[in-house]
């Protein structure tokens, strides 16, 4: 396979399936589409500017359009539930989810888009809109964004959130869930409940304990030292503590592998991108590939 290709034949003919064949408008049937994504592929693996990207994939126009479309109308995330759904369906995904964030630092290109930082505080959760900060954030390492990731038991998203870099983990849980939404392919409700979630202690807040148990999920989440410092100080009034499960914990460390993955993807591990929603695109299309790598080349 040359230096331009990704995908394999059988992973393409997979993805391909999912795709959209026509921008919808119109009814313009999409011209050479596995070359424009594999023309988004080779751009996320080197991270060069889009311009730059080589004759080889056609205009540079028509990837950056194509992948600025499939950004905004949702067709990156279709794909990755569809993909999931068949994992899910074939006993390819474990419910044992993970969640974790990774700060990302966002490259000078890619900050010189204008920021509105006063008023209503952005709604990160609304994927299909861009944020009014574009998810920059300032923290000791400079101009930073923050991916939140849940991934299942072998390390493949199932969702995917961009926030400013100086954000908390705990504010982002709920809506982290709430964008596990995994299709049955043989029919029935879409599941949407892992059967447990691992987290480290930035997560151990009442309320996010509450939500799980509200769902029905097992947390397996530590106690921040404070807090059983608090609770044993109150005596019989500070009650039991939570259960957890350190054996359980001890898989939490596929989130971090998952990141690690991700950035091995040079535009993943540096944001040049300008806007959120085309950044949080390229994390979806790298998670893509991971399940296509499983489910692509299966007989």
């Amino acid at each position: 396979m040359d230096r331009y290709q990704v995908l394999t034949e059988k992973q393409w003919a997979l993805l391909a399936l999912l795709l959209p064949s026509s921008d919808g408008l119109r009814g313009r049937k999409f011209q050479n589409n596995r070359l424009v994504v594999e023309g988004m592929l080779y751009r996320l693996r080197t991270g060069l500017p889009w311009r730059d990207l080589p004759a080889y994939f056609g205009p540079w126009k028509t990837v950056w359009k194509r992948h600025r479309r499939y950004a905004g109308d949702g067709t990156w995330d279709r794909v990755l539930m569809a993909l999931a759904a068949m994992a899910d369906a074939g006993g390819n995904l474990d419910w044992a989810v993970s969640v974790d964030s990774t700060v990302v630092r966002v490259h000078q290109h890619g900050a010189n888009a204008a920021r509105v930082t006063q008023g209503d505080p952005p709604n990160y959760t609304n994927l299909l809109d861009e944020p009014a900060d574009h998810g920059i954030g300032r923290s000791r390492g400079g101009l930073t964004s923050k991916v939140h990731l849940a991934c299942d038991g072998d390390g493949r998203p199932l969702s995917v959130l961009v926030g400013p870099g100086q954000a908390g983990d705990s504010p982002m849980f709920g809506p982290l869930l709430e964008g596990i939404c995994v299709p049955r392919i043989g029919g029935g409700a879409t599941r949407t409940r892992p059967d447990e979630v691992r987290a480290d202690k930035a997560y151990t807040s009442k309320a996010n304990r509450e939500l799980l148990r509200s769902k029905g999920i097992k947390a397996v989440i530590p106690e921040k030292s404070d807090q059983v410092a608090n609770r044993k100080n109150k005596g019989s009034a500070g009650g039991r503590p939570p259960n957890f499960d350190a054996e359980s914990y001890k898989g939490r460390n596929v989130v971090e592998r998952a990141f690690n993955k991700a950035k091995q993807w040079r535009a993943v591990a540096t944001r040049y991108d300008k806007l959120a929603l085309t950044y949080r695109a390229g994390f979806l299309l790298a998670g893509i590939v991971e399940w296509l790598k499983l489910l692509g080349d299966m007989p």
